[in-house]
């Protein structure tokens, strides 16, 4: 009788969408995230193997090695932007980092006024609006056709009863940079705190918390070729900066962070510190020069194209651009052998056109039309040209059918 619930099952494995990668398309997306390098991936090897201790086990050897893995890793980091060890928590990422810094000092004052800008990464947006939600007070900050935020602006929202100033340091879909070496010292004149989401410019930019007077950043490993789900917090310690925590549960990261340590994770953050410190500045060079030239060669085929962003004060791998009478859709479409994005990975699957383009007073047709390259670490001169040619072929493929011809 059993026999009749027998079924045959098939030994060949379901096709699976990575599968698809087997022959990847050239990448140029490193805004939505960086291939993890090899480097980093060689020292947080030996963590998911044989040193694959709990940080937190003090009775035995696998727990001592973790703990000193994770000490080393929160050097590396403070090294990279002149902090203390101690002042380094581990997060999950970015994300979370913005959550705490945001919401732990709000939560610490219990009422207060936030301050911060239209074109903030979600993550900052949607932190404040929760904590407007429970009775705090919210100002966004317009931004000018380059996406900068004056600091006169920030200057007059300033209030007895501001309690923080939230501004990112490089924008993730324009790359422009704000300016923080104005702003922090404000804040710390004015007895505010100053956090930044630092998220797309720690490891390209020299950020220096004791110089730009910044109290909170926002780091994640995977924007700068490291792993993903691990990111940290730097919280200043003197004068301290005090956070209510959004996870109980074990008293881990100096009561500010509870959970396990991901110890493979953190040491791929600690390294892809270490190696964008010393790469920082002839990488920058290289990624602005390859920049510069995918730029060049796409303005001086096609008219029509306009730049969004500031012109100079931007991240040295940042592109991003608005195409007259041509589908943004139908050209990620037609480029299907190139990663690019229309914006931030966030909002990927919105119908909206972006809002940080409509914060910069884009006309709907420009702000829908719009396409952002990423360049990186491991992208050629080779690959530049190969793309520069395939963009203006596609562009001018849907322009020669598009309606209005």
């Amino acid at each position: 009788m059993l026999g009749i619930f027998s079924v045959q099952i098939s030994r060949t494995p379901a096709p699976r969408r990575y599968d698809m990668l087997s022959e990847p398309p050239v990448y140029m997306d490193h805004h939505a995230t960086t291939p993890v390098d090899e480097r980093v991936l060689q020292e947080m090897l030996p963590f998911l193997t044989e040193n694959f201790g709990n940080a937190a086990s003090r009775t035995h050897k696998f727990g001592w090695v973790a703990e000193s893995a994770v000490d080393r890793a929160r050097e590396q980091i403070a090294d990279l932007i002149n902090a203390q060890p101690r002042e380094i928590i581990f997060t999950s990422g970015a994300t979370e980092s913005d959550n705490l810094a945001i919401k732990g000092v709000a939560r610490a004052r219990e009422s207060g006024h936030i301050i911060t800008q239209v074109t903030e990464h979600h993550a900052v947006l949607d932190s404040c609006r929760a904590l407007e939600r429970q009775g705090f007070r919210v100002t966004l900050l317009p931004v000018d056709k380059h996406g900068q935020v004056e600091p006169q602006d920030i200057e007059k929202a300033l209030s007895d009863d501001t309690i923080l100033v939230s501004i990112m340091s490089a924008n993730n879909e324009i790359g422009v940079l704000q300016h923080l070496e104005i702003i922090g010292p404000m804040c710390r004149s004015k007895g505010v705190l100053f956090h930044t989401d630092a998220t797309q410019s720690v490891g390209k930019l020299p950020i220096d918390v004791e110089s730009l007077c910044i109290d909170l950043l926002s780091v994640t490993a995977h924007k700068m070729y490291g792993p993903k789900g691990v990111g940290a917090l730097y919280v200043r310690s003197r004068p301290r900066v005090r956070l209510v925590a959004e996870l109980d549960g074990g008293g881990h990261e100096r009561g500010m962070r509870s959970g396990t340590l991901n110890v493979p994770g953190i040491v791929g953050l600690g390294m892809a510190c270490e190696l964008s410190g010393e790469l920082m500045i002839s990488e920058g060079d290289r990624v602005r020069a390859l920049r510069d030239r995918l730029k060049d060669r796409i303005f001086d085929s096609l008219e029509g194209l306009y730049l969004n962003g500031h012109p100079t004060e931007r991240l040295d791998g940042n592109l991003n651009i608005s195409i007259d009478n041509a589908d943004g859709e139908s050209l990620l479409m037609g480029l299907g052998d190139i990663a690019l994005s229309s914006g931030s990975a966030c909002t990927s699957a919105a119908l909206e056109p972006s809002y940080v383009l409509k914060a910069l007073g884009l006309p709907r047709h420009l702000a829908q039309n719009s396409i952002r390259f990423g360049l990186g670490r491991f992208n050629t001169a080779q690959q530049v040209d190969h793309v520069a040619r395939r963009v203006i072929d596609e562009i001018t493929r849907l322009r020669e059918i598009s309606p209005s011809n």
